[in-house]
């Protein structure tokens, strides 16, 4: 299913022909990639599932949100910015005994290696979110294939494990090339969401609680971002939101089981 399914070998050449070129999931449902306004939508109550599609041979296959007959979500934050609000916000998640999905822009854990840890010590889990975070959707097919691999190299190098989950940059939906691109890699899977508050655009705690808690459904998946003081503090009541539906926080891994 994952790179972390093939054989080691194999990891090590898509990581080495990464370095080289540039150096530096299922119970849920599908949907293949279309094109789509490349600015992050607004949070709205989700539309009913898409039929899934029948996957194409050499791609990954794009994963929006989980069964909707589930009580759990999936928080997944893209994973970069000051490490000091990363570290207080994982905190905040810790203290309400959930857990997130961190995809990690590759450049960041680089310059910030003690975060992997961090992340994987608190029943977290890390996942692929390019090198460095380039608008995907502009990108030949060798290079988005050296994004996404040579992250998956810095998550190997620092964790043993490229990561069960790869999302693209730039994009809420994922091309026919960055799914390509994505199970050359060793991903099988490419992570879509269902619900964004647009916490990057730093509207505030109390935007990006009612915003989330609007559009949230069972089996949903959440765009946030590390690195926003707001997101931080919307933390709390967030998951106080959450816990009052009857819904609890827990790993894309978790979700998807």
């Amino acid at each position: 299913m994952t790179d972390r399914d093939a054989p080691l070998s194999r990891r090590h050449v898509l990581a080495g022909l990464a370095v080289a070129a540039g150096a530096a999931a299922c119970n849920g449902s599908t949907r293949s990639a279309a094109p789509v306004d490349s600015r992050s939508p607004v949070a709205t109550p989700s539309p009913p599932a898409p039929s899934p599609s029948p996957r194409v041979a050499g791609s990954a296959q794009e994963i929006q949100h989980g069964s909707r007959t589930t009580t759990a979500v999936a928080l997944t934050f893209h994973g970069a910015g000051e490490t000091a609000l990363a570290r207080q916000l994982l905190t905040e998640v810790e203290r309400a005994g959930a857990h997130v999905t961190i995809l990690a822009v590759g450049s960041w854990l680089t310059a910030e290696p003690a975060m992997a840890r961090r992340i994987l010590d608190g029943g977290h889990e890390l996942g692929n979110h390019t090198f460095h975070h380039l608008p995907m959707r502009t990108l030949s097919s060798a290079r988005a294939f050296e994004e996404i691999a040579t992250c998956a190299a810095t998550l190997h190098r620092l964790t043993g494990s490229s990561g069960r989950w790869f999302r693209p940059s730039g994009t809420p939906s994922a091309t026919n090339t960055i799914l390509r691109a994505a199970a050359k890699a060793g991903y099988s899977t490419s992570l879509a969401y269902d619900v964004d508050p647009r916490d990057y655009t730093d509207p505030g705690a109390s935007a990006v609680v009612s915003r989330t808690l609007a559009a949230v459904q069972r089996g949903s998946i959440v765009s946030l971002h590390l690195g926003h003081r707001g997101t931080v503090d919307a933390l709390p009541a967030l998951l106080d939101g959450l816990h009052k539906r009857g819904l609890r926080a827990v790993t894309t891994s978790a979700l998807l089981a």
